[in-house]
């Protein structure tokens, strides 16, 4: 580090780690931080966005940070619900990734903001809302320190009530992701008067979301067509937002080209980018093409790259276990449970090799798309502006909270909704 910016960075240490991080960690040297501070730190640059690397494996945590120092940049580690809650495909989870993170950050001296994201906390019906009362705490005390709450599951009206009902379990210093239409792709594109329902209902109960995710034509996992983010549709949206600041986050990354992710980072509001599957393809040896998007045999099959990610033994043993369960390439990422300790027993060469494929491809992600290069020190300056590990919201309250009760947002957000899509299971 710089003299100058190590000194900063000193000082970061001191106020700028949530209380959770203190606690856990009180003789890290990590900057681990509250999702708000990489929030302003794409903003402070602008036409930035950060990956929030979704950590499906070690080795993606690993690649993912070491992509972070060589570029100099604010980064978000994040998990899903699908990928590490309860019922999750991934042996990293919400109440891991912390502790590998910090683990991690301390071996190679990582010396930029990260931020432990909580993905997709999905709430579809009354018994995840109430068990998230619990839930969503047990992972802040775990060291979460950013959450995207996600009920676009649910009709506007139930979306914007369920966000309400857990705010108060979320700390205030946190970063907060809000979700308005599920990620499906082509279907059910979100709406300016969808988004301009939920981000004003939160707005009027003094809850300033740092995000908010649309559906704006991408999907999760392996992209079968070539419909991709809608750039027009993502700055209306984002347009109409300006006057409560927020910001976007892009879903369903992987897969879209370099010409229209540049566009999302340069045109619209957008200061996060969520990137999965490529992660975990890339760090397995799977070849995938230049926007991360895996390639498949003329049988519809993964192509592992000799002499790439995992040995060719392992992947042997992963496509009979695959065989066996019935699995399709897009059943691939339930085999990140099984495998991680597999993995994990490697020899170091081929375990470094693996690191060393994601941090390849989250480096050139990162300088030559997200435009993300430098923004560590910014991040750092944000918090010692502050002095503190709490930065506050960028927006304030602009509606009126006794205009928004709930019989008017039942009442209005009945007719916000247009077409919500085909149902079915679109988590990540």
């Amino acid at each position: 580090m710089q003299t100058t910016y190590a000194q900063d960075f000193a000082k970061a240490l001191q106020v700028g780690r949530p209380p959770n991080i203190t606690r856990l960690f009180p003789n890290s040297k990590a900057l681990i931080v509250s999702g708000k501070v990489i929030d302003r730190a794409m903003l402070a640059k602008g036409g930035a966005m950060t990956i929030a690397a979704n950590g499906r494996n070690h080795f993606v945590i690993r690649g993912a940070l070491k992509a972070a120092q060589r570029a100099n940049a604010a980064i978000i580690l994040e998990i899903a619900k699908s990928e590490g809650g309860r019922s999750a495909y991934c042996a990293v989870n919400y109440w891991n990734l912390a502790r590998q993170a910090d683990q991690v950050i301390n071996e190679l001296g990582i010396t930029v903001p990260v931020a432990i994201h909580a993905d997709h906390y999905g709430i579809k019906n009354a018994k995840d809302l109430s068990e998230a009362k619990t839930e969503v705490p047990s992972m802040f005390e775990a060291g979460v320190t950013s959450i995207a709450v996600d009920a676009s599951h649910l009709p506007d009206a139930e979306n914007l009530l369920a966000s309400l009902e857990l705010a108060p379990h979320i700390p205030s210093w946190a970063g907060l992701e809000t979700e308005v239409g599920e990620i499906k792709g082509k279907e059910g594109l979100s709406t300016v008067k969808e988004a301009l329902f939920l981000i004003q209902g939160l707005n009027a109960h003094g809850v300033f979301p740092d995000w908010i995710a649309l559906n704006n034509g991408t999907a999760h996992g392996i992209q079968t067509s070539d419909q991709g983010i809608q750039v027009e549709l993502t700055a209306e949206i984002h347009q109409a937002l300006k006057p409560y600041k927020v910001s976007g986050a892009q879903h369903g990354t992987s897969g879209n080209t370099s010409e229209r992710l540049l566009r999302i980072a340069a045109e619209t509001n957008t200061t996060k980018a969520n990137v999965a599957t490529a992660l975990q393809m890339i760090s397995w040896g799977v070849k995938v093409d230049a926007f991360g998007n895996a390639e498949l045999d003329g049988e519809g099959n993964l192509i592992k790259l000799p002499g790439q990610g995992m040995s060719e033994e392992m992947w042997a043993q992963m496509q009979a276990y695959a065989a066996e369960k019935g699995f399709k390439s897009g059943d691939y990422k339930k085999l990140n449970l099984p495998f991680e300790n597999k993995l994990l027993a490697q020899p170091a060469s081929v375990r470094h090799r693996m690191v060393d494929g994601v941090e390849r491809f989250v480096y050139e992600l990162t300088t030559k798309v997200f435009n993300a290069q430098d923004t560590a020190p910014l991040g750092v300056e944000a918090i010692l502006k502050a002095n503190s590990f709490d930065l506050g919201p960028k927006g304030n309250r602009l509606q009126d909270p006794g205009k928004w009760s709930e019989q008017y947002i039942r009442a209005t957000g009945s007719q916000v909704g247009g077409d919500k899509g085909p149902k079915g299971d679109f988590d990540d």
